[in-house]
């Protein structure tokens, strides 16, 4: 006769003892301890100075003194300024200009560059030499470089009546190309390393189908590394919203503010107009745009776009 076995609850399982959760508290104690000074930086340096310009500006405040608070005053100057929607396009013309141009020649050049044998390392060093020169250096070196007086202009006849910095409908071009040689090749790198990581065995299986370079790259490679072109897209907004140092050092915003970008009016707005309650609204405007930048960002990474 066949005997009926119930299988029993288990019991729970008994409670760690109290010396492991104090082992486990000492950990998360450590953890945090270690924490604390990043943290304690990050409030200092980015959260403090965040609230402090989102005060600063509903104000008046010239960088000095006390500041009296005047509302939304600054807001509805700042979008019926002039010099402000001039800016603003420029921004977006550079932004427009950044992820095309310099993007394409990065991820050209990572490609060709995953089809040599030979000088693979001496290319990518030559490639990345223009992006760890200072700014300073590469943007004085390029200002003499430019100049209509000792320059390449000054060299080629042809070039004589031409002036790349002084002339407002070329100067933007200018600097754009002097920072593209300095950027391109940062991309370059950042591409190479993410197309090497790409199986090997994909393309070899598209050739034995009969396609050619350009299938390979835009049905293999393209696909393979779209996170990593995500993320950059997405830095290239963010980057060309803050560009500063080229613009200044080369044109200071002219001539006649044909180079004028929301950096260049920010600081003059606070250092040469003393107006840094306007500066700030000009900061918490930029702030916004990183913001929406990164809220794309997020959304398209919910959709699968980085997949």
């Amino acid at each position: 006769m066949a005997v009926l076995q119930i299988d029993r609850p288990k019991a729970p399982p008994a409670p760690p003892p109290r010396s492991a959760r104090r082992a486990k508290l000492r950990r998360t104690a450590i953890g945090y301890a270690f924490m604390a000074p990043l943290l304690a930086v990050n409030v200092l340096v980015i959260a403090v100075p965040a609230t402090s310009s989102i005060w600063y500006s509903f104000t008046d405040w010239t960088g000095l003194g006390p500041a009296h608070f005047v509302g939304l005053d600054n807001y509805q100057r700042l979008f019926g300024d002039a010099e402000f929607h001039n800016a603003l396009w420029h921004n977006t013309l550079w932004t427009a200009f950044f992820l095309t141009v310099p993007m394409a020649m990065g991820l050209f050049g990572a490609f060709l560059l995953t089809r040599i044998k030979r000088f693979h390392m001496f290319f990518r060093i030559a490639y990345f030499i223009p992006y760890v020169v200072a700014t300073v250096v590469s943007g004085s070196l390029w200002e003499s470089l430019l100049s209509p007086d000792s320059g390449i202009p000054h060299a080629l006849p042809f070039l004589n009546d031409v002036n790349f910095l002084g002339d407002p409908h070329l100067a933007l071009g200018a600097v754009a190309f002097v920072n593209t040689w300095q950027w391109w090749g940062f991309l370059v790198v950042i591409f190479l390393a993410a197309m090497q990581a790409v199986n090997p065995s994909q393309y070899e299986a598209a050739r034995l189908d009969g396609a050619n370079l350009w299938q390979e790259f835009w049905h293999i490679t393209l696909p393979a590394i779209r996170p990593t072109l995500m993320f950059l897209g997405l830095m290239t907004v963010i980057w060309s919203f803050l560009i500063f140092d080229y613009i200044y050092i080369l044109t200071q915003g002219g001539p006649a503010g044909s180079t004028d970008v929301l950096g260049t009016l920010l600081y003059r707005s606070a250092f040469a107009n003393q107006e840094a309650g306007y500066a700030a609204s000009i900061g918490v405007v930029m702030a916004l745009i990183s913001v929406i930048a990164v809220s794309g960002f997020l959304y398209l990474r919910r959709r699968g776009w980085d997949i």
